[in-house]
């Protein structure tokens, strides 16, 4: 797993050990990441990811988040509570020495603090199928600026909940991602 594109171009991240089946990490592909983002800087959103403050609900690796401060973000709120994924962000953190552009929240993603700042671009890849996804929302409202893009990573394309607006759908192979908009 490696940074796509930016000015972190080519750096290997730290990712979980193919025997640490304890970890339940599924990190998002080198190829649906590098997919993902040629649509988000494709002009169809604007430019989501230049300035943008961004949460990443689900971390795990933390190369969502990653990708997007090498690519322009100004800083990323990375959120989860299972220990080993924990290690491994912090691990990529330092490896790209961007400690002082990420915050890391050890906290389930649908029991986050209140937020300092609304963000602008959302991650979120909860674990497929068990209904994660749209609590996690809920518990983010206050960390979603009006109008903020949303990328949602799930096993089937998602609905918009309440106070979201669908823009897209894309399937890459046993992934849907879903593009959201919060209301302004």
């Amino acid at each position: 797993m490696r940074i796509i594109a930016g000015t972190h171009r080519g750096t290997t991240l730290a990712e979980v050990g193919k025997g640490d089946a304890s970890a339940h990490l599924r990190p998002t592909t080198d190829r649906v990441r590098e997919s993902l983002f040629n649509v988000l800087q494709g002009g169809r959103f604007g430019d989501p990811i230049n300035g943008a403050r961004v949460l990443d609900l689900f971390a795990g690796t933390g190369a969502l988040g990653l990708e997007a401060l090498s690519r322009g973000a100004a800083h990323v709120t990375f959120v989860d509570n299972g220990k080993p994924a924990q290690k491994l962000i912090r691990a990529n953190i330092a490896k790209l020495r961007r400690g002082d552009d990420c915050t890391l929240l050890t906290v389930p993603a649908d029991a986050l603090p209140t937020a300092d700042a609304a963000c602008d671009l959302i991650f979120l890849d909860p674990p497929y199928g068990q209904g994660l996804g749209v609590k996690a929302l809920n518990a983010a409202q206050n960390w979603i600026a009006p109008g903020a893009l949303i990328v949602w990573e799930e096993a089937a394309a998602q609905l918009a909940p309440v106070g979201f607006e669908a823009l897209d759908q894309r399937r890459y192979g046993t992934s849907w991602v879903t593009f959201l908009r919060a209301a302004s």
